[in-house]
C-alpha cells in the first residue's frame, strides 16, 4: 500500500501531509506543501530577518540553498515585480526551496501584486509550512547547514528512499561554482536609482564617474546605489577578462556577491581581480566579491559552520570607530590570520568575530562581506558607496 491508503487503513484523521524535508543524515520532516509542486535539493540554512522575504529569495547569493525563516510569519504583504534583486531573470538565480513555520494569509499592503503562494509558484520555488522552524534552526545550529531535498506533491506520496538517497548524494556547496547559474550572458548599461514613496525608481541622467560591475549574482539594489552615486554604470559577465575590462576605461570596478564556494569561482576570477588590482584601479567588492578581492592579495577562505544569513548583523567598522546593523547573507568567510600584511581588516562581526571587511594598503580596493546596499532598518553601510566615489574622484585628480 502506499503511504496515504496506510493512513487511511490506520484511521488517520488529521490534514494530509503534503510536503517533506529530507535531510542528508536521513531525517524525515513532514510539513504542508506550499509553491511549487516537485522537489529540489540543496543546502538548508536560516536567516533570521523579519522582512525582505522577496529580495531574500531572490538573492542569487542563495543558489544552491534552502532558506529556513526564523521568523513565522512570512508573505503577510504579498508580493511585487519591485522587489525581486536579481538581475538576470533568464537565470534560475535565487534560492531553492522555502521552509515556514505558519501558512501564508492573504497579503495586506498597497504594493503586493499578488500572494505570495503565486508568486513561489511562478518562480518554480517548492515550499513547506507546518514545522517547528525554531528546532530546524537550533539542529543547524548545533550541527551545521545539512545538505536535503525539498519535496511537494499534492497527493502526499513520496518516495522516501529515493529523496533520502538524492540527499546523502548531492556534493554541497563546498567546492562549487554557482557563478555560471546566475551570471549576466552578455553587457548591459544600467542606469537606474533608488526607489522613493513619491516617484518610485529614478533614473541617473549626468554621470560622473564610470564603473565596470562584474557579475558574480548582482543585486539591483547594488547598482541603484551605484547609479545613485553618480556612476554610469556597465554590467559585465563573470568571465570578462581584465583587459576587456579596462578597455572601457573605468573610474572604478564593482566585484559584486554572488554564491557558492570562492575559492571554485576564483579559479577564473582571481587572475583577472590581480590584474585589476595591479593596474591601480579603484576596486569595491561586497560578499563574493569581498572573499575573491582577499584571495586575489593570497588569504585563504573557509566554509562556515552556519553562515551568516539576517538583518541584524553587528559589526565593527574600525575606520570609523562605529558599530553598524547590517545585513548578510555568506556561507564563506576570509580567513583573517592569512591576510597578507598589505591588506588591512577594517571590519569584523561582532556576533562570532569573523572579517568583515578589508583595505589594501599599497593599491586603491577596499571590501566588505556583508550588504550595504541593504536597508535592515537604518541604512548604516550606505557611506561605503560614496567611500568608493571618493577613492575613484582621487585617483582621477592625481
Amino acid at each position: 500500500m502506499t503511504e496515504v491508503q496506510d493512513r487511511a487503513a490506520a484511521g488517520w484523521t488529521k490534514p494530509l501531509a503534503t510536503a517533506r524535508l529530507v535531510l542528508a543524515d536521513g531525517v524525515v520532516i513532514e510539513g504542508f506543501g506550499l509553491g511549487a509542486t516537485g522537489q529540489a535539493v540543496g543546502e538548508v540554512c536560516f536567516n533570521t530577518a523579519m522582512t525582505g522575504y522577496e529580495e531574500i529569495m531572490t538573492d542569487p547569493s542563495y543558489a544552491g540553498q534552502i532558506i529556513t525563516f526564523t521568523f513565522p510569519h512570512i508573505g503577510n504583504v504579498g508580493a511585487n515585480e519591485q522587489d525581486i534583486e536579481t538581475v538576470n531573470m533568464a537565470s534560475s538565480a535565487g534560492v531553492r526551496g522555502v521552509i515556514l513555520h505558519a501558512p501564508i494569509t492573504d497579503p495586506s499592503n498597497h504594493r503586493a501584486t499578488r500572494h505570495l503562494d503565486q508568486w513561489l509558484k511562478a518562480r518554480n520555488i517548492v515550499g513547506l509550512y507546518g514545522i517547528d522552524t525554531r528546532a530546524l534552526t537550533a539542529l543547524i545550529r548545533e550541527k551545521g547547514m545539512p545538505n536535503a531535498v525539498i519535496a511537494h506533491a499534492p497527493d502526499g506520496v513520496f518516495d522516501i528512499a529515493a529523496l533520502k538517497k538524492e540527499a546523502a548524494g548531492w556534493p554541497g556547496i563546498d567546492g562549487m561554482d554557482l557563478v555560471p547559474s546566475v551570471t549576466t550572458a552578455q553587457r548591459f548599461d544600467w542606469d537606474e536609482t533608488t526607489w522613493t514613496l513619491e516617484d518610485g525608481f529614478g533614473r541617473q541622467t549626468a554621470p560622473k564617474y564610470r564603473v565596470v560591475a562584474i557579475d558574480y549574482g548582482v543585486k539591483r539594489n547594488i547598482l541603484r546605489l551605484l547609479a545613485k552615486a553618480e556612476c554610469a554604470v556597465t554590467v559585465v559577465p563573470a568571465t570578462t577578462s581584465a583587459a576587456d575590462i579596462l578597455a572601457m576605461k573605468p573610474d572604478g570596478v564593482f566585484l559584486s556577491n554572488g554564491p557558492g564556494d570562492p575559492a571554485e569561482t576564483g579559479k577564473y576570477a582571481v587572475p583577472v581581480i590581480r590584474e585589476l588590482l595591479d593596474s591601480k584601479t579603484p576596486v569595491f567588492g561586497i560578499c563574493l566579491g569581498h572573499q575573491m578581492m582577499a584571495l586575489a592579495v593570497g588569504a585563504k577562505t573557509l566554509k562556515m559552520k552556519q553562515g551568516h544569513h539576517g538583518a541584524n548583523h553587528p559589526v565593527m567598522d574600525y575606520t570609523t570607530g562605529k558599530v553598524e546593523i547590517v545585513s548578510m547573507n555568506h556561507g564563506f568567510a576570509v580567513d583573517t590570520s592569512t591576510l597578507p600584511a598589505n591588506a588591512k581588516e577594517t571590519h569584523r562581526s561582532l556576533f562570532d568575530g569573523t572579517n568583515c571587511g578589508v583595505a589594501l594598503t599599497d593599491r586603491p580596493a577596499f571590501s566588505v562581506q556583508h550588504h550595504p546596499e541593504a536597508s535592515p532598518g537604518p541604512q548604516d553601510s550606505h557611506y561605503l558607496f560614496k567611500r568608493f566615489v571618493d577613492m575613484m574622484e582621487k585617483r582621477r585628480a592625481a
